[in-house]
């Protein structure tokens, strides 16, 4: 039967309506990161002193300081901070404007399956960071300063350039809020049933080496960095196995429930026959 040009219009009309939609979506999103960007822009300074303060305690007292060798290095710097600083301070804005897109396109049962995952990523990328500045941080610039001495006779001296150092730092603390969301990535996949735990659980001397070469390969080149990220990395892995068989267990025993036979209970609340019947039996 040939569709005509109604029929056409009313198929294409849904699709014109997500796609407004989704159009009203991506300006709130991109209205609250402008605003966020413009406080952080506005606040730039104090920011960059926050994510100075690992280098700065690194140095012995009085000493230390960043250098910029280009005179518009500076303002870059402060807008690289105002970037990075006012996605993370949008992004709760930005993925509620994604999952108010998705949502109704959702089964009740499939929400209530990603809502774990929704709040664990923002929870687990913080820890990753916090991780990074509290911890890796220190260790790994107290280490880098080590280095500082002499060597035929002239002096060795750390002079860190302001815009090397915030990319170093955007590095570090990106590197560990992704690696943390490991577990988020492994249960996404065993829900969707692309792997299995027992599959894991075989490959976990080659999940092992793998965990240790992108650790070497995202952090810089200093050994404690590399394990400093590696073994909690490690550790959220077994984590996740022993989800991945909460959740294989609560799968077994759902379909167990629903096969369970009649209570007894059940059976007495059904009515007794009348005597006329039993007599014709």
């Amino acid at each position: 039967m040939a569709f005509s040009i109604k029929d056409l219009d009313e198929t294409q009309a849904p699709l014109l309506e997500h796609l407004i939609e989704l159009r009203g979506r991506l300006v709130r999103a991109l209205v609250a990161f402008c605003i966020a960007f413009a406080i952080c822009f506005y606040f730039a300074d104090p920011i960059l002193g926050f994510l100075i303060q690992p280098l700065k305690n690194a140095f012995p007292e009085g000493e230390g300081q960043l250098i910029f060798t280009k005179l518009y290095e500076v303002f870059f710097v402060e807008l690289k901070v105002a970037v990075f600083a006012g996605f993370c301070l949008s992004f709760p804005v930005i993925a509620n404007q994604l999952w108010a897109f998705v949502a109704p396109g959702l089964y009740a049962r499939e929400k209530k399956a990603f809502l774990p995952f929704l709040i664990a990523t923002p929870v687990l990328f913080i820890m990753g960071a916090a991780l990074a500045y509290y911890v890796v941080m220190p260790t790994a610039f107290t280490w880098f300063l080590g280095f500082e001495g002499e060597a035929g006779g002239m002096r060795i001296e750390a002079l860190p350039s302001a815009n090397e150092y915030l990319s170093l730092v955007m590095q570090f603390i990106l590197a560990f809020g992704a690696s943390f969301l490991l577990p988020v990535l492994l249960m996404l996949l065993h829900t969707a049933g692309i792997i299995e735990r027992a599959q894991l659980i075989k490959a976990r001397r080659y999940v092992i080496v793998a965990v240790f070469a992108v650790a070497a390969i995202i952090t810089p080149p200093d050994p404690g960095s590399q394990l400093l990220l590696a073994i909690p990395l490690l550790i959220l892995f077994e984590g996740s196995l022993l989800l991945m068989r909460m959740v294989e267990k609560k799968r077994v025993e759902e379909p167990e429930a629903e096969s369970e036979p009649e209570t007894p209970a059940a059976s007495a609340e059904q009515p007794a026959p009348e005597f006329g019947d039993r007599d014709l039996k």
